[in-house]
């Protein structure tokens, strides 16, 4: 009995760390395309002042933070034609600490840039909609999933 309890033990601590680090990748894929994939693009009501004061909104709400950012990317594609640039990303982005690449096809992106001149408690967004490359963190090197956006090209 204390000879299985020992080995639960050691199996305990070899593999936890792996499942940790698989279910915090899992929700960063999981909120990457939660909050930078909108596909349709959706419509926001009037009362949100624009799409990025909307979209905004949520995304600061599903991040459960007060903080304003102060500029987020959503990109207005299929999820499976953005994924299909992560899965053999050759380059390393050292500053990030992860795989990274440059899309080869444009994409229809809204940049939400937060306005300048406001009070702390306010958080007001313009938005711009251009169609450009971007470049992807990846969660690995091969067979991976697209975790955020560096930014665009």
């Amino acid at each position: 009995m204390a000879l299985g309890a020992a080995w639960l033990l050691v199996l305990q601590l070899v593999l936890r760390p792996t499942l940790v680090i698989g279910i915090k990748m899992e929700i960063a894929i999981k909120n990457f395309r939660t909050l930078h994939v909108d596909y349709p693009m959706i419509h926001y009501p009037k009362g949100f002042l624009g799409y990025c004061n909307g979209l905004m909104a949520y995304v600061r709400g599903r991040l459960q933070d007060w903080y304003c950012p102060k500029i987020h990317y959503v990109v207005h594609a299929p999820w499976e034609g953005i994924r299909k640039f992560c899965k053999y990303s050759e380059s390393f982005c050292e500053n990030y600490n992860e795989y990274c690449t440059l899309t080869q096809n444009s994409f229809p992106i809204t940049v939400c840039t937060l306005g300048s001149k406001q009070p702390p408690t306010s958080c007001s967004y313009n938005s711009t909609l251009t169609n450009q490359r971007l470049y992807l963190l990846c969660s690995s090197k091969h067979n991976a999933e697209p975790i955020g956006i560096i930014g665009l090209y």
